[in-house]
């Protein structure tokens, strides 16, 4: 095993991140002195479960957060800290209602078809004032600002500064762009397998958050932040390798490049896509960017409805090139965590019962999606979402009954705190209730 003591003599860290994602995909965690890591790496740091969204009454004794050293990030703007990602454990075995462990199980299960996921994906933020009542750059004003140049470098310092730290991690960042509302930025690096994927997203997360208070400014991922712009999303581009690293959705003699193995996994995902929802848009506000009236830039580049297409963004997931997919029903509040899991949750039953994707639809769903008949649509609001994950069978079964009633307790009591505060849900305003609970989703 890894000896973090060891570790943190050669890197000069001088203190440890023991940190763990919850229900709610809060970022958790104890700040250790390397000291005390030894001990912490073999028993964990105590935390209390219903101090989290872990679904957990007081009385239970303390979760244990054990490291796992393969997640050590050293922070590249204070490198005396190592961040770690930790699974979660309680009376001697892993909590597996926690979402770093629900991944883990996932993958297990797909392992046992000598099958690895990797997944890349894209994260959308806002930079805004502190208060988060306005853009924190208060000249973004195009009506189409969409890789708009300027307002690009106007955040040049603090986009370079997080892509060199990405640059400097090994990430593989290839591309930062101006995104499609005022305001609103995408970083990309590279793809690889899914854990590694979800601990770096988790990671992203809270170095964007980091940097831009850096700054003077406030980073966001909420879904909706801004009723009449873009939302922000967190697509996904997903592939299935063997472990001779061979890519097991490619076809290149398929129209879309796939192999029926994708398109049954994608079949499987098309399948529980309205349940996945309450997993993929988890908050109040998610529901203000899936059925999002026309944006100021003309388009919400998000989806309605469960189709799929070729090289096209009006659809719920997009085929941009041979041997893989993008989905695009996420948003910037997904857990990463529970977002990977369900991936592979779904698509593993699409593989075991050879679920059909049918044929791609080959229109602008923004303007023809009337064209259609009997398709799918995806859920108006979280409580619905709620109701089709209790009722979905598929995820009760990969993940156990209970696990999804820990979910569905603790978002309706987030419902009661929403409903107590601006009564019933509102759906043509950004209440002050979703900014308060959700600009540091």
């Amino acid at each position: 095993m890894t000896n973090l003591a060891n570790i943190a003599r050669k890197k000069k860290i001088k203190y440890f991140l023991i940190s763990f994602v919850d229900f709610f995909g809060v970022l958790r965690a104890k700040l250790v002195p390397t000291q005390a890591i030894n001990i912490m790496q073999k028993d964990g740091a105590g935390f209390g479960g219903f101090a989290a969204y872990l679904d957990m009454p007081p009385s239970d004794p303390d979760v244990l957060a054990i490291p796992d050293p393969k997640s050590l990030i050293q922070l590249p703007w204070k490198p005396e800290v190592g961040w770690l990602a930790s699974d979660l454990w309680i009376h001697g075995k892993p909590v597996d209602a926690s979402p770093r462990v629900m991944l883990k199980n996932q993958i297990k299960a797909l392992s046992k078809k000598n099958i690895i996921m990797k997944s890349g994906v894209e994260c959308e933020y806002f930079l805004i004032n502190k208060e988060g009542t306005a853009l924190a750059d208060p000249s973004d004003i195009a009506s189409k600002p969409c890789y708009d140049q300027s307002a690009l470098m106007r955040q040049y310092d603090i986009i370079k500064e997080i892509c060199d730290y990405m640059i400097q991690l090994g990430w593989g960042p290839y591309q930062n762009d101006h995104e499609d509302a005022n305001g609103q930025f995408e970083m990309n690096w590279d793809f690889s397998d899914c854990l590694k994927t979800a601990d770096r997203h988790v990671f992203f997360k809270y170095m964007v958050r980091s940097i831009a208070e850096k700054h003077g400014v406030r980073a966001t991922f909420m879904p909706k932040p801004f009723t009449n712009r873009t939302g922000n999303g967190c697509h996904a581009h997903i592939s299935l390798w063997n472990k001779s690293r061979k890519n097991l959705f490619l076809n290149n003699k398929d129209s879309l490049g796939l192999s029926n193995l994708a398109y049954n996994f994608m079949g499987g995902i098309m399948n529980s896509a309205q349940a996945l929802s309450a997993w993929f848009n988890p908050t109040i506000n998610s529901y203000k960017r899936i059925n999002a009236p026309v944006t100021l830039s003309g388009a919400t580049w998000s989806p309605n409805t469960v189709t799929y297409s070729n090289n096209n963004r009006t659809h719920m997931i997009r085929v941009p090139g041979s041997g893989r997919f993008e989905l695009r029903l996420m948003d910037g509040s997904a857990n990463p965590y529970l977002m990977q899991a369900g991936i592979i949750a779904a698509g593993l039953d699409g593989i075991d019962n050879k679920r059909k994707a049918g044929k791609p639809v080959l229109l602008n769903m923004y303007e023809e999606s009337h064209k259609l008949k009997n398709v799918k649509k995806l859920p108006l609001s979280l409580p619905e979402s709620l109701e089709l994950l209790k009722n979905n069978a598929v995820l009760n079964k990969a993940f156990g009954k209970n696990i999804i009633q820990s979910y569905l307790t603790l978002k309706n009591r987030e419902l009661d705190s929403y409903k107590n505060s601006e009564g019933s849900i509102k759906t043509d305003i950004v209440t002050k209730w979703e900014k308060d609970n959700t600009l540091d989703c």
